[in-house]
């Protein structure tokens, strides 16, 4: 089902389900990422269902945070986010990835576009490709912008969410940059969610 309009940004609260005939496939990212080949193919299988709470846990700061709890069929053991959009590096580990840096904002697309400037050149296709192809109430307004370090695997990750139109219909996008730390290895990667409605 497409996000309806109240579903913006800013209010992600609710049930989405990870659509894979629209998302890119799943296996080259966990590839590079290190996972092993029996967990792969599990994951591949599952339908993966995320449970998102958006909100301010102090009036006084202000700062919003987004915690998605994301279900898995197939006996496959589900993962947690708990993200605080302050872009403060914070240390998140999981039993799939392990330990990892990572840092949460909302952000503009014109501002990722000039703080991009200073990455260079080897910046440039994760810039071009995590700023196109968004709604203009993402390419205008603000967007969800997370980047991850792990260490140990040595991969990164930069991930940008919005509202693009796939196939006619407005949906919640995450698309994502990874990068091997270790190797001259990239990839982009585009996942796609239907909206379910509120819990």
């Amino acid at each position: 089902m497409a996000a309806p309009a109240t579903k913006t940004i800013k209010d992600l609260n609710g049930k989405w389900l990870m659509n894979r005939k629209l998302s890119d496939p799943s296996d080259p990212i966990l590839t590079l990422q290190g996972i092993s080949w029996f967990t792969r193919k599990a994951v591949n299988l599952a339908t993966v269902t995320q449970h998102t709470k958006q909100y301010t846990a102090d009036e006084q700061d202000g700062v919003p945070h987004i915690d998605v709890d994301q279900t898995a069929t197939g006996g496959i053991k589900g993962t947690s986010e708990h993200r605080t959009l302050d872009w403060t590096p914070r240390l998140h580990s999981d039993w799939l990835f392990g330990d990892l840096m990572g840092q949460s904002r909302f952000n503009t697309i014109k501002s990722i576009l000039e703080e991009s400037k200073e990455k260079g050149e080897s910046a440039e296709a994760d810039v071009k490709y995590l700023t196109e192809g968004w709604l203009p109430e993402s390419l205008d307004g603000d967007v969800f912008e997370g980047f991850v370090d792990n260490e140990k695997s040595h991969w990164t990750a930069w991930a940008i969410w919005g509202f693009a139109d796939i196939e006619g219909e407005r949906r919640l996008v995450r698309k994502f940059a990874f990068n091997r730390k270790d190797k001259a290895e990239k990839l982009h990667s585009r996942l796609v969610y239907e909206w379910l409605g509120e819990e």
